[in-house]
């Protein structure tokens, strides 16, 4: 059996993927991304949060048994666990897979589990990002539902991004507004998190995520009050986005 030919270095694949699908919609580049030999070995991350659903959906209708990585922090709302069930089933989904972090590093670390109030950068990197990445060996790529009305520091996002020399991001909703994302919803008849009706429009661990009022940027619940705007599991050029990124940034 012949060997596999190795992918090109993942910033030229990320070029030229950006150009091929520049003009595709989110449906057919979520399509492609499942089926391109330039993206390889791919699964799909999520969090089941506000917006999740609406890809999660179209991920199940395109195929249902691309795995699907779901970071369980044990800092979830009780409302998360539950909805992860019900969607899961719902859409058929075949690949779930379940990540965590260590518990002897948990215990080590946060032994009396009030470590995001003193580092919230360090829990994270416990809880989602060191778990996640662990999950991640062996895959090419990844999918997320980021899309670039969500916050000033995804305002630039493209359909796909190196993340350094490891592997590629796919963003099909990246070009997605809101109102995309409820007409989507509506027209599929998907259930809501359980939590967005309270006044939650981005939702994470339950210590770190709180309701935003009319106006606010969706992701304003998140860390509020601190300098903060991403769990540390997307990174821009390799580093963590702790502010929004500002033109001229990224050179």
């Amino acid at each position: 059996m012949p060997l596999e030919a190795p992918l090109d270095p993942v910033a030229t694949r990320v070029d030229g993927l950006n150009h091929q699908y520049r003009h595709h919609s989110a449906t057919m580049v979520l399509e492609h991304a499942l089926n391109d030999p330039m993206i390889g070995r791919i699964a799909m991350v999520s969090s089941f949060g506000a917006e999740s659903i609406a890809l999660l959906h179209m991920l199940s209708v395109i195929d249902r048994t691309t795995p699907v990585l779901f970071i369980d922090t044990n800092m979830l709302f009780q409302e998360t666990l539950d909805y992860q069930q019900t969607v899961s089933e719902k859409l058929g989904l075949t690949d779930l897979r379940v990540v965590y972090a260590s518990h002897t590093a948990t215990s080590l670390t946060d032994p009396k589990g009030d470590l995001h109030q003193t580092n919230p950068d360090q829990c994270c990197a416990l809880r989602k990002t060191i778990p996640l990445q662990a999950a991640l060996h062996g895959f090419d790529s990844w999918i997320t539902g980021r899309k670039r009305y969500q916050a000033s520091s995804r305002a630039n996002l493209n359909f796909f991004e190196a993340e350094g020399d490891a592997r590629i991001k796919v963003n099909p909703l990246a070009h997605w507004d809101k109102t995309d994302v409820q007409d989507y919803l509506i027209n599929n008849r998907l259930p809501r998190h359980p939590l967005v009706a309270k006044g939650f429009a981005s939702i994470g661990c339950a210590p770190c995520t709180s309701k935003v009022s009319a106006g606010e940027d969706p992701r304003a619940g998140r860390w509020r009050n601190r300098d903060k705007v991403e769990c540390g599991i997307h990174f821009e050029n390799g580093q963590m986005v702790r502010k929004p990124i500002l033109k001229g940034d990224a050179a």
